[in-house]
């Protein structure tokens, strides 16, 4: 049976124009015991600036694990996502990010297939597709990081999409980040979809979706940045905790993908809620 630890998405502090330390702050005081830090390729003005939360890998990544010790928080996993589909984009960035993973003790590094190039044709993405995610497999099995695959676009919008993209490389490195707020937005039974992946889950991103976004875009996009805070939305969490524990064979880490601080602290605040209501057995 699982156990579930609660963690916190650095994407809760990009409305706040502040630094990658100061989200790592905030979280540790917020109370929560884990942190997924963004990773970009190259250099970017925003952040280098201070006013972005992301990290480059071409910074020390011990930048980010000693952030992390300093405030007492334990990495869950480390975002990276990119295209899967075009390998010049995201091939050498996933490559790094689980070399910078392994090299600070991240067992997770989340990606997805991200938008397609506009001239490609879907049987040219999943060779492609297949291609940056066998090589980036390579890396990751000779270190033992997982490769958290989410659903976000145009192919792993439904079950059977996600699922096709999972099977394109065997290897025991390649997992499901499973994405609560995008799988309903894309107009599908989230519960199911979780019993469907949860035997091979290796993190989640908790992220809820308000009602009056889910009236808005349910059925008519891929996904959403960020949702609302946990338990504000129309996502029955007592019902995720469930499934996760019940099917999940490894612990796994609840990454709250939410807007803002406030809705940090209220999602920390109803997910402990729920775990503390059904406490797992003994």
């Amino acid at each position: 049976m699982s156990k579930i630890h609660i963690g916190l998405n650095a994407e809760f502090s990009r409305s706040s124009d502040k630094p990658f330390t100061w989200a790592v702050q905030k979280a540790a005081e917020m109370g929560y015991t884990y942190f997924e830090p963004m990773v970009h390729w190259g250099r970017e003005l925003m952040s280098e600036a201070g006013y972005f939360h992301t990290v480059s890998l071409f910074d020390d990544p011990w930048r980010i694990r000693e952030a992390c010790d300093q405030a007492g928080l334990k990495i869950s996993g480390l975002q990276s996502h990119g295209p899967l589909g075009r390998p010049e984009v995201h091939g050498e960035y996933l490559k790094l990010a689980i070399r910078a993973a392994a090299e600070i003790g991240v067992p997770v590094v989340n990606t997805d297939e991200g938008i397609k190039a506009p001239w490609t044709t879907e049987a040219e993405d999943f060779v492609l597709i297949k291609y940056t995610l066998q090589e980036a497999a390579f890396v990751a099995e000779r270190r033992g990081v997982k490769i958290g695959l989410e659903p976000h676009a145009q192919y792993s919008r439904h079950p059977d999409g996600l699922d096709r993209i999972y099977h394109l490389v065997k290897s025991p490195a390649i997992g499901i980040n499973f994405d609560t707020g995008n799988a309903y937005l894309c107009g599908h039974d989230v519960y199911a979809w979780l019993e469907r992946v949860a035997p091979r889950l290796v993190h989640l991103h908790a992220k809820d979706i308000s009602v009056s976004h889910a009236e808005a875009e349910r059925g008519k996009v891929t996904g959403t940045p960020v949702g609302c805070a946990c338990g504000e939305g129309v996502l029955d969490w007592a019902r995720i905790v469930d499934i996760v524990r019940r099917k999940c064979p490894r612990d796994i880490v609840f990454s709250v993908e939410c807007g803002t601080p406030a809705q940090a602290a209220r999602s920390l605040e109803h997910l402990s809620a729920v775990l503390r209501a059904a406490p797992e057995p003994n």
